[in-house]
């Protein structure tokens, strides 16, 4: 199966942007918390709102006091015609703020309940965001970006009313600037206020059960949004005949069914965060066709609009949009008296460019190296009308961080996953990394139905109760990220990231006495020993690389000094530092058979290993490694991605003196030892 990857315009990538934002720098106290730091220019930008940029002229920081003598807080509750969006392409954010309104609970978690300019102010707010897998307060001084008297970002209808032109500054402040807000998911937004996890329909293939699908979401207070594609960059933001506005986000605030003329008509309520630019269709504000419903109905309905909020028929919606993006709430989101739907169980991982970022199933040389978890789905779901057996389950892969990466010229990546079902010989297995061999026979039983440059890709699956592998990976190999993959099922299930067990496997230490050893070799030992008939390690050093030289088919810098002390402290069975006849005798034969090892896995034979081909081939000789130790190595042994021979004799020699140097202090064999002080600078410092 080939993957294909999207790329998605964010909404929006260049929307409004006029003047300028504020960014604040993320200082971490002990305690967690994130402290509070002066407003400085970069906390604007770093493109087109750097410091000294056309668009930082004359702004300038003050606090709402400043520009007010009464400023509130909150005025009046928070609704969602408090968030009318400024100069920044961050609609997708406002969005998602829009939709927060309409749950008080999930509000007051993001914006604590009692704050005020005036008992007890003092200049500081504090906020609370969700960012991958906890809880983390933001606290911000209250000074804001204003020119020519106005804030020039998010602001109230009612002008003095600031919680949410804070709320987008707090924002700014966790992903290390307004500039980095410009163009997004509302999906992001929806999941940093909520912990939730999101679902994207596109609406030209939505299912038959849409409208129950968002009237179940709205009861359970899911925010949702939606979006309007864009087919060039002139689309971004054109309005289309009936004022529906391409490339922008939107809220979904509510769904009605009326009596029509005889019929049920389906209405939905979306809200435009600008708070303007609404909808002129069927049902829009004045159309005639609310002339035909009850007058206390539409009295009703349109009492419950707020300024930019509008209705129009599902079908319509369906026709117009291209994009409904929803976000379920977990437990911990869940109000008290609304059972959790879903068990979650969460890992943190990363791909390291090579050892665990092996791109997607298009690269199978690779693939097998990326991070992988297994699923065992038990219980199936509970649906009388379903003959079928099987198990609903929600895998959501999230990368971190990379907004905060954009001042770097970095962005999201492309990702994606693919799930396997775990045969019949490897179930219950659990210190197994699937190799390359296995990917190659077996093809995927689910996966994301795309790799998209979104921070989240998710899918809801349904599969036969039994075990699964996840493996979730970048769409190129080599890119690097760290990223958070939850998987959310409804019944009662097992999840566990799969990984080597850190072991090695010596063989008996060769029992070699003088008379075993040939005589040419003899006379070689003594050429090369000089009078003291011992091996000093700068006269390894000159043996070592005399010989590889040799091997034109080799690629190495050369063994240096360091590493033949290794090679000497490995094998000095005496402690004089120099290695006698037998000592070389027996490195000599481990020295040929990791060239061995190291020719039969350099399987392009251009002279040197790839960093994968090095893991298969350290297995080969003995050592079997989990992810985190197989990347260090990569780090301290390659460069570029590339092992030579001698880095690669290094690392064993490495390797096997650790082991035998746990070994010996493992007195009782059960994988744990306890040393001194002495021990430990013994074994760190010799070995």
């Amino acid at each position: 199966m080939i993957c294909t990857s999207v790329s998605r315009r964010l909404l929006p990538a260049t929307e409004r942007l006029k003047h300028v934002p504020i960014r604040r720098s993320l200082s971490t106290h002990p305690e967690g918390k994130t402290a509070v730091r002066g407003a400085e220019p970069p906390s604007l930008g770093f493109k087109e709102l750097a410091p000294n940029s056309s668009k930082t002229q004359g702004v300038k920081w003050k606090r709402p006091t400043e520009l007010f003598d009464d400023p509130e807080f909150i005025l009046g509750g928070a609704t969602r015609t408090d968030i009318c969006q400024g100069a920044l392409g961050d609609c997708w954010l406002l969005a998602a703020i829009a939709s927060l309104t309409l749950n008080e609970k999930l509000l007051h978690r993001v914006v604590p309940h009692g704050q005020t300019f005036r008992e007890d102010y003092a200049g500081i707010f504090h906020f609370q965001f969700w960012q991958y897998g906890e809880w983390v307060e933001v606290v911000i001084d209250d000074r804001l970006p204003v020119k020519d008297g106005e804030l020039v970002f998010v602001h109230s209808a009612d002008g003095n009313e600031f919680w949410s032109a804070l709320i987008e500054k707090a924002y700014a402040k966790l992903n290390g600037s307004y500039e980095a807000l410009s163009g997004g998911s509302t999906t992001e937004g929806f999941e940093d206020f909520t912990g939730g996890v999101a679902e994207m329909f596109e609406l030209r293939k939505a299912p038959k059960d849409l409208y129950r699908i968002i009237g179940k979401a709205l009861d359970r207070g899911s925010l949702l949004g939606c979006s309007i594609d864009i087919t060039s960059a002139f689309d971004m933001e054109a309005v289309t005949f009936k004022k529906l506005v391409k490339g922008h986000a939107y809220s979904v605030t509510g769904l009605k069914q009326v009596d029509f003329r005889g019929g049920m008509e389906r209405l939905i309520r979306i809200r435009n965060p600008w708070g303007q630019v609404e909808w002129t269709g069927a049902w829009s504000d004045k159309s005639s066709e609310w002339d035909a419903i009850d007058p206390s109905e539409r009295q009703e309905m349109h009492s419950q609009m707020e300024d930019g909020e509008f209705w129009m028929s599902f079908q319509e919606f369906l026709r117009q949009f291209s994009r409904l993006e929803i976000c379920n709430l977990t437990a911990d989101a869940l109000s008290d008296d609304t059972p959790s739907f879903w068990n979650t169980i969460k890992f943190d991982g990363s791909w390291r460019k090579g050892s665990t970022a092996g791109g997607c199933r298009n690269h199978p040389n690779t693939f097998w190296i990326n991070p992988q978890y297994k699923i065992n789905l038990l219980e199936e779901d509970d649906d009388p009308e379903d003959e079928e057996e099987a198990c609903s389950f929600l895998v959501a892969l999230m990368q971190k961080d990379r907004r905060r990466y954009r001042r770097q010229g970095q962005d999201m990546h492309t990702v994606g996953f693919a799930i396997y079902e775990i045969p019949e010989e490897l179930k219950g297995c659990q210190s197994v990394h699937l190799k390359k061999d296995f990917f190659l026979k077996h093809s995927s039983c689910a996966r994301s139905e795309s790799f998209i440059n979104l921070r989240e890709v998710s899918a809801r699956l349904r599969l036969p109760p039994g075990e699964y592998l996840v493996v979730p990976s970048t769409f190129e190999p080599g890119k690097e990220a760290d990223f958070v993959l939850r998987v959310f099922t409804e019944k009662r299930s097992e999840t566990q990231e799969l990984d080597d067990e850190v072991v090695a496997y010596f063989e008996d230490e060769e029992d070699i006495s003088e008379i075993d050893i040939e005589e040419s070799f003899k006379a070689m030992f003594a050429k090369l020993s000089g009078e003291d008939m011992e091996i000093s390690v700068c006269e390894l050093k000159t043996i070592l690389n005399r010989v590889v030289t040799k091997h034109r088919d080799l690629k190495t810098d050369g063994f240096s000094m360091e590493s033949c002390r290794g090679m000497v402290n490995m094998m000095d069975k005496d402690g004089t530092a120099h290695l006698g006849i037998i000592e070389f005798q027996i490195l000599w034969n481990k020295i040929k058979k990791w060239l061995e090892i190291f020719r039969q896995f350099d399987l392009d034979k251009s002279g040197c290993m790839s960093s994968y081909e090095m893991r298969l081939a350290l297995e080969s000789a003995g050592f079997r490694l989990n992810n985190k130790l197989n990347q260090v190595l990569v780090a301290r042994y390659a460069e570029n991605e590339v092992i030579d021979f001698d880095n690669f004799v290094c690392c064993l020699v490495k390797l096997e003196a650790m082991f035998k140097a746990f070994r010996e202090l493992d007195k009782d064999g059960n994988g744990c030892v306890e040393m001194n002080i002495r021990e430990w600078l013994y074994m760190t410092m010799c070995g």
